[in-house]
């Protein structure tokens, strides 16, 4: 009962990213050993952050230590309270609440935790060494028949995003794509451009190459729906209307001849994949992502292949009647699983397969993280089983990061029919309204063109971005770009302005020695708030690894600017008379800076100087 009521976790703080947590640790371990004779294990010292209506900074729960004490939580805490106050010089005084001990910290701790935090560039982050784990991350996974679109731009934010944090978890990152480049799919658009482009190029269209191919795939699917209709009208019924129609069989055909490496089609794909190429770097550039190692599925999946028939001769699967080869997974509560068709073609798993056989020749990973939305779900719990059957060390341990679908508020996308929003037009719309709206508020008056330009850009792609990543990736979600761009509230130009203010505040301030007046200032409690909140930020990194949660951040981000907005609102900084207390508070703000600068480049989102 007391706990529900009372114990309201922020953060957990099994992180010991405060020393001021660490002194007090201690000091309850010899509060305990001397006033009733026990030794505690460090677990058994449960602190956490003060709710906000009670007086203190930090709780100390005390009903762990009641049965050792054999008196009452109250007297408990009251004990407890008084011998930290005497020794720990940490706590200046406490109060109890039932079997809650809330802890007031001294100024003096408090000015010392802000110099150890303004000591280092990037505080609550670590750095990998040469025995860290590789964590490989798998994002983007493109088709090279049509441009990236909403539904990719989340991917690849999601992806890039979590690389940066698990980096900044003391992990070495791999970042990798695999690109769909083979298949019926990509044969349409290609038989579509013999059909119909008469010779058409990006530089003869003045289109971005992946823009040029997916127009293509459209018009496949426009004229294979007219032939299934007229099929349809000849008394054909529809399933076997689709398969007769004379446009699929082509298709099929030039599948065929790929994978018998056909010199004139293998020739074809290769041109047309380079366009595509060159048309994804173009937006991967714009959305500020990119990768260490790329593979292409035309060169899995016959590794892949290979790496089933090895499973086939170990036994690890079974080959029907028909000829295909399956992996029975009744054993695991799941069923029989396709991975080699009757004619010795491949499937989908059969090529994850064989990036995996790459992947583990290339790299000695230790773990694996597929960023793949959640209709794939069924897909990774098998693979994994699969990869582990096989020998792959991470291959159990695989982790998919499983996310829900982006929308639009006038509904859902759908590639054949050319009504998808493309990641290129929606990059633009972002910055555009981002310049729009900063010149309505004024905030450009006193710019050139070109700084307008650029910090247009730098808003417009961080709503976009702090807009789909501060949800919770596991949730299907509804992206508003009018909402995205807005200056107060939960947005990223709101976090945005709020650091080019304390730029600014910083540019006007005359260089200040703060040496030797840091233990002589008396902190108010915003003061206190704010440097609290900022210790927060390793506990903050830390969670967002473990649960592979980019939200997590955006979210500390976001309360990290409130605090220091409520602060702001309450105090002067250039214009406070004492010059020790505005030396203080001009480091507040420049670490505050500074941890909203690194907080946000793990979301891949800049920051700009002025706005």
């Amino acid at each position: 009962m007391y706990f529900s009521r009372f114990f309201v976790p922020l953060y957990p703080l099994n992180v010991k990213n405060m020393k001021i947590e660490q002194q007090i640790e201690q000091a309850a371990m010899a509060a305990v050993k001397a006033l009733y004779g026990q030794e505690v294990p460090e677990k058994m010292v449960q602190l956490q952050k003060t709710r906000s209506e009670f007086e203190g900074s930090l709780t100390l729960v005390v009903f762990p230590f009641v049965k050792m004490a054999r008196k009452s939580p109250e007297q408990t805490g009251q004990e407890i309270g008084q011998y930290l106050v005497d020794n720990c010089e940490a706590v200046s005084k406490f109060n109890v609440v039932k079997g809650f001990l809330n802890l007031s910290i001294a100024d003096a701790a408090w000015l010392n935790l802000l110099a150890d935090i303004d000591k280092d560039d990037h505080y609550g982050e670590k750095t990998a060494n040469e025995g860290s784990p590789l964590v490989m991350i798998e994002y983007s996974s493109p088709n090279t028949n049509k441009p990236l679109h909403l539904g990719h731009v989340r991917n690849n934010l999601l992806g890039w995003s979590l690389a940066q944090i698990m980096q900044a978890n003391g992990n070495k990152v791999v970042k990798t794509n695999i690109v769909n480049d083979r298949g019926i799919h990509i044969c349409k658009s290609m038989l579509a451009w013999l059909k119909w482009g008469n010779g058409e190029t990006p530089e003869s269209s003045g289109k971005k190459g992946d823009h040029l191919i997916g127009d293509y795939y459209v018009a496949f699917d426009k004229h294979y729906r007219e032939e299934v209709k007229e099929l349809m009208a000849q008394g054909m019924d529809e399933e076997k209307a689709k398969q007769e129609a004379p446009l699929i069989k082509e298709a099929h055909e030039m599948l065929v001849k790929w994978e018998q490496n056909d010199p004139e089609v293998r020739a074809l794909w290769e041109k047309m994949n380079s366009w595509v190429y060159a048309g994804f770097d173009e937006t991967y550039k714009k959305m500020g992502v990119s990768f260490d190692k790329i593979y292409y599925e035309s060169q899995t999946y016959l590794k892949g292949k290979a790496k089933v028939e090895e499973g086939l001769a170990k036994g690890l699967f079974e080959r029907h009647e028909d000829n295909s080869v399956w992996a029975d997974l009744t054993n695991e509560g799941l069923d029989q699983k396709l991975l080699l068709r009757s004619d010795g073609t491949s499937v989908y798993m059969t090529q994850d397969i064989g990036t995996a056989e790459m992947r583990f020749q290339d790299y000695p990973i230790d773990k694996m993280i597929y960023v793949v939305g959640n209709e794939q779900n069924y897909h990774f719990q098998v693979l994994s089983i699969l990869l582990d059957r096989l020998g792959f060390k991470w291959g159990k341990e695989l982790v998919h990061f499983s996310y829900g679908m982006v929308e639009l508020p006038n509904g859902k996308m759908k590639s054949r029919e050319g009504t998808v929003v493309d990641a290129d037009d929606l990059m633009q719309l972002m910055v555009d309204d981002a310049y729009k709206t900063s010149m309505e508020l004024g905030k450009f008056d006193d710019m050139t063109e070109e700084e307008r330009r650029e910090i247009a850009r730098i808003v417009g792609m961080g709503a976009l971005k702090y807009f789909i990543l501060k949800v919770d990736a596991r949730k299907n979600m509804l992206f508003n770009p009018e909402e995205s761009i807005d200056f107060n509230g939960n947005t990223g130009p709101f976090i945005q302005y709020t650091y080019a203010r304390i730029r600014s505040i910083l540019r006007k301030a005359n260089p200040i020695q703060v040496e030797g007046v840091m233990k002589a200032v008396e902190l108010s409690t915003k003061e206190v708030e704010l440097i609290q909140k900022m210790s927060e930020y390793g506990a903050a990194v830390e969670q967002a690894g473990k649960d592979y949660s980019p939200s997590g951040i955006a979210n500390y981000c976001y309360e990290l600017t409130k605090v220091f907005n409520q602060f702001y609102h309450d105090f002067s900084i250039l214009n406070e008379p004492d010059e020790q207390k505005k030396a203080v508070r001009l480091m507040l703000a420049k670490n505050v800076a500074k941890i909203i600068k690194n907080a946000m480049a793990l979301l891949g989102i800049e920051v700009p100087e002025r706005m």
